[in-house]
């Protein structure tokens, strides 16, 4: 199934709203599984400010941004309009110190 323009451009939008992006079951505050617990965790430790967008509020974007990266989980991060990754692969980075490297961060 191809995912609708307006969806697409919705997303796209999303996206470039922020240097720092997360699709996620819930929100900062409130994450809504562990995964999606587990990058909110790591993000606060290296950002102040960064968007996380409940795609729970929203199944249509649930299922989209799914289809427009071609990855079937939740969470999703994306770092000046790239997509990164999901729980795993932020972990992974993290460990590394990639991740401070691709956000200009450093640890707080």
């Amino acid at each position: 199934m191809s995912l609708p323009e307006a969806l697409r451009q919705k997303i796209d939008s999303l996206i470039q709203s922020d240097r720092a992006v997360l699709f996620m079951k819930g929100n900062r505050s409130f994450p809504q599984c562990g995964f999606s617990a587990t990058v909110v965790q790591i993000l606060d430790r290296l950002l102040p400010d960064y968007t996380t967008i409940d795609v729970l509020a929203d199944p249509e974007l649930r299922d989209g941004i799914k289809e427009y990266t071609n990855w079937p989980t939740i969470p999703q991060l994306y770092i000046a309009g790239e997509f990164v990754g999901g729980c795993d692969i932020v972990r992974e980075l993290f460990a590394s110190g990639e991740l401070e490297k691709k956000l200009g961060a450093r640890r707080l």
